[in-house]
C-alpha cells in the first residue's frame, strides 16, 4: 500500500462508529464460525473437512454482508481457519489429500480470522476432545493461558507499556508449572493489516527484540497466548506441513518458473492482502510455485510448529478495542469445565486479575468496576468464568 493511502486511512480507527461496527460484526461472525467449527470436531473426522467447514462458513457469513453498496467493500477470511493438535502448537490447516483425523482425547487449538473491510477480528480456542471436566496438566497449561489472557486483558490499556504484558505473561505461566511458547507475537491491527509495527512480545529472549510502545486509546490488538507443559522452544519438524502463507506487499523479484508466475499471479489476485491457505489454489502447481515465491520472499510462510510428543500446548487468542470507556473483548468462547492442579495465590497476579476491564461510567468513582472486572478476580477458577465477557 501506498504511503498516500495509508495517509487516508489514519482516520478509520476506532473513532468511528462505522469502523467499530465492522468490528463487532466481524466478531460475532467469527465467534459462531469458532462455535461451528467446535460442534464439528468428533472422534475419525478428518481435519482437513473441518478447517474447510470453518473457513466455508465465514465466506458465506461474510458475502451476506454490505451487498448492495456502491463501492465495493472487501470481506471474508482474514486467517484461515487451523486445527492443530496435541504437541502441535500452530497453523495446521492441511490439504484435500490430507487423511488426518481427531481421536478422542486430543487437545485441540482452534485458530481463525474474518474481516469486513479489511477491519479484522482474529480468535483463537483450545478444547479437549472428551466429555467432562478437564484434569491434570491438561487442565493446568488451558487454565494457563485463559489467566494470562485475562491479565492480558487488563493490562493491554492506554498508558501501558508492551514489556508490562510481557513480564505479566510470564509470571502467570509459571504459577501452573507451564512456559510461555517463545516467537509467539499480539500485534496491533490496522485495517487491511493483521500484523501491525506495535507488538508484544510473549515471551522477552535475547534473540528476539522489539520495540518499546505504549498503548493508546482507538488502538486494536490481537492478543495471542500459547502456553506448553514442555520448554516453550517448537520445532520445525516438516517444511511440507506449511500451506499458510501472507503475501509480501513490500517485496519484487522476477520469478523464473512458470508455475510459479502462475500461482503468484493467482495470490495477487485473490489474496492480495490477508493470509490464506495453499487448499485455495491448484495442488500440484502450487507445491512447485510456492517454494520459489518464498526462498525469494514474495510469501511469507505460517510455519507448523511442534513441542516434544506428550507435551500439552494450548492458544488463546482475542481481539481487543481500546475504547474510551474500556477494553472489549469482541472475540471469545467459553471454555469447558477445568480442574488445574495448580492454584494462583501469587497477589501480582490476583490484582492484575481485580482490574476493571471497562473505565468508570458517567458519575461513578474510580472504584466501580464492570461485570468483567468483578468475575477477573480470585484464583484459576474465577478467570475461566471471565472468558464469558465480550462476545458480540
Amino acid at each position: 500500500m501506498s504511503d498516500d493511502e495509508r495517509g487516508e486511512e489514519k482516520e478509520l480507527d476506532l473513532s468511528s462508529p462505522e469502523v467499530v461496527t465492522k468490528y463487532k460484526s466481524a466478531a460475532e461472525i467469527v465467534n459462531k464460525a469458532l462455535q461451528l467449527v467446535l460442534s464439528e470436531c468428533k472422534p475419525n473426522t478428518k481435519i482437513v473437512d473441518i478447517c474447510e467447514k470453518g473457513d466455508a462458513y465465514i465466506r458465506e457469513q461474510t458475502g451476506n454482508m454490505y451487498k448492495n453498496v456502491k463501492k465495493k467493500i472487501e470481506r471474508g477470511v482474514a486467517f484461515p481457519t487451523c486445527l492443530s493438535v496435541n504437541n502441535t502448537v500452530c497453523h495446521f490447516s492441511p490439504l484435500a489429500s490430507d487423511e488426518t483425523v481427531l481421536k478422542e482425547g486430543d487437545m485441540l487449538k482452534i485458530d481463525m480470522g474474518c474481516h469486513i473491510d479489511g477491519f479484522i477480528a482474529v480468535v483463537a480456542h483450545t478444547h479437549v476432545l472428551q466429555q467432562g471436566p478437564v484434569t491434570g496438566r491438561a487442565a493446568d497449561v488451558i487454565a494457563a493461558a485463559n489467566t494470562a489472557a485475562e491479565v492480558a486483558l487488563r493490562l493491554v490499556r492506554p498508558g501501558k507499556k508492551n514489556q508490562d504484558v510481557t513480564e505479566a505473561l510470564q509470571k502467570v505461566a509459571a504459577a501452573y508449572d507451564c512456559k510461555i511458547v517463545e516467537g509467539v507475537l499480539s500485534h496491533q491491527q490496522k485495517q487491511f493489516v493483521i500484523d501491525g509495527n506495535k507488538v508484544v512480545l510473549s515471551l522477552s529472549n535475547p534473540e528476539t527484540r522489539v520495540d518499546d510502545a505504549e498503548f493508546e486509546e482507538n488502538e486494536v490488538y490481537a492478543i495471542d497466548i500459547v502456553t506448553s507443559t514442555g520448554d516453550g522452544k517448537p520445532k520445525l519438524l516438516d517444511e511440507k506441513q506449511t500451506t499458510i502463507y501472507k503475501r509480501a506487499v513490500d517485496k519484487n523479484y522476477h520469478l523464473k518458473m512458470k508455475a510459479s508466475r502462475f500461482i503468484f499471479s493467482e495470490i495477487s489476485q485473490k489474496f492480495p492482502i490477508m493470509p490464506f491457505s495453499a487448499r485455495a489454489l491448484e495442488e500440484k502447481r502450487a507445491r512447485l510455485g510456492l517454494v520459489e515465491c518464498v526462498n525469494h520472499e514474495l510469501l511469507q510462510p505460517y510455519p507448523v510448529l511442534h513441542e516434544k510428543p506428550g507435551d500439552f500446548v494450548a492458544h488463546i487468542k482475542f481481539t481487543v478495542l481500546l475504547m474510551p470507556n474500556g477494553s472489549d473483548r469482541i472475540t471469545t468462547h467459553a471454555l469447558q469445565d477445568l480442574q488445574p492442579t495448580k492454584t494462583v495465590d501469587d497477589p501480582e497476579i490476583k490484582a492484575w486479575l481485580a482490574l476493571a476491564v471497562k473505565s468508570k461510567k458517567k458519575g461513578g468513582g474510580k472504584k466501580k468496576k464492570g461485570k468483567k472486572g468483578e468475575k477477573g478476580e480470585g484464583d484459576e477458577a474465577v478467570p475461566m468464568e471471565a472468558t464469558n465477557g465480550g462476545g458480540n
